[in-house]
């Protein structure tokens, strides 16, 4: 039987990178699935693929998550598609390139509503509905950039660290009611993700980083999360050598200080 033959899983930022491949690898293991993106043309294409894939379901909600007032509504409609969720995994994110001088606070309120908090409204608003139904599990992309702070990343690290505040919290309060939480940690994957993050004054920076070039694929990542959420681990580091920083910071901090000021941020 496959891992996930019969369960529903909702991802968000399923349009491309990590959220496209981990769509591909639910759709191999049989589950139904819930995609919520941008981009309604490029759902359309994850759908077919999906289904081509062995999914017997798949429904798409073209929403952008900026739009945090009717975020509610959104995962009201998507519950109730299937009536339940069993793994809602908040993969969308936007990234930056801007020193603190050159962040605006227009910039920072925009990555911390698309990064932290509309995967806190939709934890919100699935979690009675998760303890109603017997429980259920939250999956979440954090970063390293929620290990540890470096150069060009004030708002996308605090949006980061925030989250593991947020599901850590979630993941204590309603463990006994069988509710799960697996923080998704990337290092470098080779995503789209820089070219999408915000420049200054806005801007998109408009290309791959060296380090994003040379991360693991998307493919490779997927393989590692979606084995880890059928594990209901709790945590799972997702990358190559630039993962050590993690432990560094675990262990040595005043080290990963100095090795944070030297990082390459591009």
């Amino acid at each position: 039987m496959k891992k996930f033959q019969d369960k529903v899983v909702c991802i968000t930022g399923a349009s491309s990178g990590i959220g496209e491949a981990t769509a591909y690898r639910f759709a191999e293991e049989g589950a139904r699935l819930l995609l919520i993106a941008l981009e309604e043309d490029k759902l359309q294409e994850v759908k077919r693929k999906c289904l081509q894939l062995d999914s017997p379901d798949v429904e798409t909600y073209p929403y952008n998550l900026a739009d945090l007032e009717n975020l509610p509504a959104l995962m009201e409609q998507a519950w109730s598609r299937f009536g339940h969720i069993d793994v809602m995994y908040n993969n969308a994110g936007i990234s930056q390139r801007t020193t603190v001088a050159d962040t605006e606070m227009s910039m920072i309120h925009k990555i911390m509503d698309i990064d932290y908090f509309a995967p806190v409204i939709i934890a919100k608003t699935l979690l009675p509905k998760l303890l109603e139904n017997g429980g259920g599990q939250f999956a979440v992309t954090t970063s390293i950039a929620g290990c540890f702070g470096f150069p060009l990343r004030c708002a996308y690290s605090s949006a980061k660290h925030a989250l593991y505040g947020f599901f850590e919290s979630l993941h204590a309060e309603y463990y006994a009611q069988n509710v799960r939480v697996t923080l998704v940690c990337p290092g470098r994957v080779r995503t789209n993700i820089s070219f999408y993050a915000l420049d200054k004054g806005g801007k998109q920076h408009g290309k791959m980083d060296a380090g994003q070039a040379n991360g693991i694929t998307p493919e490779k990542a997927a393989d590692k999360i979606v084995r880890a959420i059928y594990r209901r681990k709790r945590e799972v580091l997702v990358g190559s050598t630039e993962l050590l920083m993690a432990y560094i910071k675990r262990f040595f901090p005043g080290l990963c200080a100095r090795l944070a000021r030297k990082v390459s941020s591009m």
